[in-house]
């Protein structure tokens, strides 16, 4: 690990470079035109280091980045994306600085900064020569702040390949890595009732808020916290003045899991919901648009497995959860080994306080190299061990 962590810190200067160079480029997901920009810009770089690059195009997001590294046939997966949830014209409030430790600026740390690292890794790599029997595939996508709608099923075709998936979402504070991440649903309840006079003629009409309200009481006794299973209704819509019998009224869910069987659960009961007044339907819509990244077997040996590197290394390397998803709930779901939280230790994601903390950065990207190095020199027992 002596070797690279000495190459990282003497290209500590070429990783901030790089990683300035992506955050100067604003990205959010919902402008593909600027989202665009910024993968030029990577792709750009990446080709200059001898990467291999494919892009997908979508109608509705900007393009996604294929790079691959080295002709091997056991290929790890390194995930990411550069798209960010911060406005065109936010550089202007939060400009891209260096403020003593930090490095400031809109999606430096969610997650520009992790695909510095994941490259500066593979340079290392490619260094040492230990490319020579392995495939390092980095999969940079463009819509991940917006639910991954267009890249999910490319994320899993190069994820069903590999012996691994790292995803270099940003750290837990302190550096620790992500073994579990909560699967994330959403679901919209349509009740319909019966119109009327609220005054004149209130006992012809059947109200649809009223009835939304006993469907809300309801779907809060699915919640178990002490389980992980969380339900937020968190917005709520119906009629159309106060004098009419409401006719029609909504509400949209949030829902959480920490794992598969409590996703399929809270899916099966909110779809099995029933309406409770005589003249009243109610349809739900919707479901877990990712699943839970839950701590198998296999994501907590790839775990120990870095935690071994690190303390090579001298660094105490801790684990925990997330109670949002990212793009390796997909690739967990699929039974390959996956490992996320790669990315840059900080804090402030989707905050105007955003940074990372540069003195972790090159001891990071030694730490991912040594990572890399034992994936790609003996079968982890990932693609092909899972579920298609």
């Amino acid at each position: 690990m002596t070797n690279y962590l000495n190459y990282c810190l003497a290209n500590h200067e070429w990783l901030l470079d790089f990683i300035e160079a992506l955050v100067a480029i604003e990205s959010p997901s919902d402008d593909p035109a600027a989202v665009n920009l910024c993968g030029a810009e990577l792709a750009s770089r990446l080709t200059e280091l001898g990467a291999t690059i494919t892009r997908a195009s979508s109608s509705t997001a900007g393009d996604h980045l294929r790079a691959s590294f080295g002709t091997g046939d056991r290929q790890v997966l390194l995930l990411g994306h550069f798209d960010t949830v911060w406005p065109v014209g936010q550089l202007e409030r939060m400009p891209l600085k260096r403020d003593g430790g930090k490095l400031c600026g809109p999606g430096v740390f969610d997650m520009k900064a992790g695909i510095g690292l994941a490259t500066l890794a593979t340079r290392a790599l490619m260094a040492q020569a230990a490319l020579d029997r392995a495939r390092i595939v980095m999969l940079w996508t463009s819509d991940e702040e917006i639910g991954s709608i267009t890249s999910r099923a490319m994320i899993e075709t190069e994820a069903r390949k590999s012996e691994a998936v790292l995803v270099f979402e940003p750290s837990l504070p302190g550096g620790a890595l992500k073994t579990s991440r909560k699967g994330v649903g959403q679901f919209e309840l349509v009740v319909r009732g019966i119109s009327a006079h609220a005054g004149l003629d209130p006992g012809k009409g059947v109200s649809a808020i009223h009835e939304l309200a006993r469907q809300v009481l309801a779907i809060e006794r699915i919640q178990d916290l002490d389980r992980g299973v969380s339900v937020n209704v968190g917005i709520v819509q119906g009629g159309s003045r106060a004098n009419v019998v409401a006719a029609e009224a909504r509400a949209t869910v949030d829902a959480r899991a920490v794992t598969i069987a409590d996703a399929d659960a809270i899916d099966r009961t909110l779809k099995s919901l029933a309406p409770v007044l005589t003249g009243t339907s109610l349809e739900v819509i919707g479901g877990f648009d990712r699943p839970p990244l839950e701590r198998s077997a296999a994501v907590v040996r790839l775990y120990e497995m870095a935690r071994g590197i690190a303390r090579e290394m001298g660094i105490d390397l801790h684990e925990g959860s997330a109670g949002g998803g990212s793009d390796g709930n997909f690739t967990a779901a699929l039974g390959v080994p996956t490992l996320d939280g790669l990315g840059a230790v900080g804090d402030g994601a989707h905050a105007i306080h955003e940074h990372v903390e540069i003195e972790a950065l090159a001891p990071r990207a030694a730490l991912i190299a040594g990572l890399l190095t034992r994936l790609c020199s003996a079968s982890f027992g990932g693609a092909g061990s899972g579920p298609a």
